[in-house]
């Protein structure tokens, strides 16, 4: 139930999120646009010698928009990518473009500011950890499709932007990355073209509204993605069709007590009634925090500490000092130690991803069912639970989660 109020508190009190880019320094003008996360995730590309061979960037048709649909796309990204064969997977995976973003106006909470620039840096540090590209936006690239529809024009762009990427990622500006070492499972996804974290007894058995969470998922930059967000888009407000959306999908979901359409209950309502169609490509993923409901994880972070605490003090080679670049591995020699951790509200496993639903830290304006500052707190405790996995591996660590300026020294062979 405190799920359902505090989605409903996120869908008519929306945190507008949108579009544009972060960095790609210019040693000219200072400017920042484009930031890679990782250099071994970028191939250099020298103009002089660009392929003369023409790609669909040189159509004069294409289009970035999400109202006008893209042909042949898996044939378009595979030629380009044998013309530009540095950009194609290497060894180390597949590649991921991690998008977010948030809206072009400041925040109206006096904090809120501080918090998007805290909850993005949260996004940098995991990627440059795991050498995934990211972009951030603050912009609307479509100028009726703002708040939690904005994503979809977005992640659209992206895939044109980027036929490099293999996967886009959007993740809402108000989520964190409280597992700095894990990585996704993608051989795990191998078949499928959009991850989800849901349950699949609420969507199909319940109808439920919250049976799935729109604000984190991973999609495919394919054809079956660009054609399932063109069906799913056109439930959106650009749409004549947006009020009798908003009716068909009340009248589809008992739980959803708003009448506006919503990018979340046009996932489920495509999953219901076009199962055949798209239910098969899209894998609802339960066992771990792919994105996890705040309230059901701040209380347990101290305890999670403590854990891996224990099992370094036990482990020489886990408490060794090591190099930032070396966290990945770091994660495997730990892994045989978590075998028993667990998944959900009783594991002592680090949750993946932490979600703020309904915090609105941007207006301020939180799901009255939150009591006091307990958004504040959370946000707080989270954020530096995530920043003391980057911290020790620079010599520093939070010994308070709650005061991120009591910063002390990591003693060796901590």
């Amino acid at each position: 139930m405190a799920l359902m109020v505090c989605a409903l508190w996120f869908f008519t009190h929306p945190l507008s999120t949108s579009t544009k880019s972060p960095k790609h320094v210019s040693a000219s003008d200072g400017v920042t646009s484009t930031q890679y996360c990782n250099p071994r995730s970028r191939a250099a590309v020298d103009l002089r010698h660009d392929p003369a061979n023409p790609t669909f960037y040189d159509d004069p048709t294409l289009s970035y928009s999400i109202e006008k649909p893209i042909e042949n796309w898996d044939e378009k990204r595979r030629e380009w990518l044998l013309h530009h064969p540095s950009f194609a997977p290497g060894s180390d995976g597949d590649r991921i473009l991690l998008v977010t973003g948030s809206q072009p106006s400041p925040c109206k909470n006096p904090r809120g500011d501080h918090l998007m620039l805290r909850f993005f840096k949260n996004k940098v540090d995991y990627c440059r950890i795991h050498g995934y590209d990211v972009f951030y936006s603050n912009t609307f690239l479509h100028p009726n499709m703002r708040s939690y529809w904005a994503k979809l024009p977005l992640i659209r762009a992206a895939m044109v932007a980027h036929p490099e990427a293999e996967w886009i990622w959007w993740v809402d500006s108000d989520a964190v990355f409280t597992d700095m070492e894990f990585k996704l499972p993608l051989k795990r996804y191998r078949d499928h073209n959009l991850v989800v974290h849901g349950w699949a007894h609420l969507i199909y058995e319940e109808k439920s509204w919250v049976s799935v969470n729109a604000g984190v998922f991973l999609i495919r930059n394919c054809q079956w993605s660009m054609d399932f967000m063109q069906v799913w888009a056109s439930m959106g407000p650009q749409t004549p069709d947006f009020e009798k959306w908003g009716q068909i999908q009340r009248s589809t979901l008992p739980d959803k007590m708003f009448p506006g359409s919503d990018d979340q209950s046009g996932l489920i309502y495509l999953l219901l009634k076009e199962r055949e169609k798209w239910a098969d490509k899209i894998y609802i993923e339960g066992e771990y925090y792919f994105q996890g409901y705040w309230l059901d994880i701040v209380g347990t972070i101290d305890n999670v500490t403590e854990s891996y605490v224990r099992i370094e003090k036990k482990v020489h080679e886990l408490r060794r000092r090591r190099a930032e670049k070396e966290t990945e591995g770091y994660a495997v020699v730990r892994e045989p130690y978590l075998k028993n951790a667990g998944y959900g509200k009783d594991s002592w496993r680090r949750p993946f991803i932490t979600h703020f639903t309904g915090c609105q830290h941007c207006n301020g304006d939180h799901n009255p069912a939150y009591a006091g500052d307990s958004c504040r707190f959370g946000m707080e405790k989270a954020l530096n639970f995530a920043n003391n996995q980057i911290l020790r591996k620079y010599g520093f660590f939070h010994p308070n989660l709650l005061n991120p300026t009591d910063l002390s020294e990591l003693p060796f062979d901590f």
